[in-house]
């Protein structure tokens, strides 16, 4: 049964359970829970984090595990900035990011999610050769536990992401499909994704936006239903290839209107799941 969630971001405060009381709130059962600090990455966060989501039985779906700086979202600065496709960070980004499952295996967490940056079109380039086996080390590590590594879906075509996840040839590698970043990196049509990433998709981005205006800027992310994905197809394809797990909602503003936002959204989706969706 698929279940609905949101974003909770990893702050300081995680343990008082503030963010997951207000998912209780808002109806939601499930959240990926972010976080971008490695030093955060202790026993302490891990027993605080699964004290507040216990309590207020909220399941943690994945765990976004992000990297450390520089890392700039456009189309000049991002190729040579996000993830470990940039020689000069790969090293230590895969560090930070073996560090990430190993705190996901604490919370009991199987999916660690990641962006690895604007993966090659060309498996020739010597950046693609390079993060393969790194992509693979990360993804070794998640099988020993019994884990998955996925890839969120936007910087890079689908066909490059398919090709990645056959060149590192293990089960243990799926994609949390984010079908707005397809559109706003301008790399595909979410729903027509599905046709070449279906079988590897294990989490899925409930967001929206618009194809960029322009070469050098991501298009505009946009609340859902207003931009260009078209969710009633999307989920009615979800559901075609049998993909049972949670949606998690994205909204990237803060304050009032995300929280609104992210209740528009989640009627929305529970209209277009029907009867199988989850609450509580």
């Amino acid at each position: 049964m698929i279940k609905l969630g949101t974003i909770v971001y990893m702050l300081p405060d995680i343990g008082e359970g503030r963010a997951f009381q207000k998912l209780n709130e808002m109806e939601l059962p499930t959240c990926q829970l972010t976080c971008w600090e490695e030093e955060s990455f202790t026993d302490e966060y891990a027993a605080k984090v699964k004290y507040a989501a216990v309590k207020f039985n909220i399941e943690i779906s994945a765990f976004w595990c992000g990297w450390g700086a520089p890392g700039i979202f456009d189309f000049y600065d991002g190729p040579t900035t996000l993830g470990i496709v940039p020689p000069a960070y790969r090293l230590a980004r895969m560090n930070t990011l073996v560090k990430g499952v190993e705190f996901a295996h604490k919370l009991g967490v199987t999916d660690v999610i990641t962006h690895a940056g604007f993966i090659p079109e060309n498996p020739n380039d010597p950046d693609y050769i390079g993060i393969i086996p790194v992509l693979r080390h990360i993804a070794g590590r998640c099988k020993e536990n019994g884990q998955y590594f996925l890839f969120e879906t936007g910087q890079e075509t689908p066909v490059t992401l398919r090709r990645a996840i056959e060149d590192i040839g293990l089960d243990s590698v799926g994609v949390n499909l984010d079908p707005a970043n397809l559109l706003m990196y301008g790399k595909a049509n979410p729903v027509d994704a599905l046709d070449v990433l279906g079988k590897y998709v294990r989490g899925v981005h409930a967001k929206d936006g618009e194809y960029p205006t322009d070469g050098k800027n991501l298009g505009e992310e946009k609340p859902l239903g207003q931009g260009r994905v078209n969710y009633p197809a999307l989920i009615a394809k979800l559901k075609e290839i049998g993909y049972d797990r949670p949606i998690t909602i994205e909204r990237e503003i803060s304050g009032e209107r995300q929280i609104a936002d992210i209740i528009e959204a989640r009627d929305m989706l529970r209209r277009l799941i029907g009867d199988g969706v989850g609450r509580k």
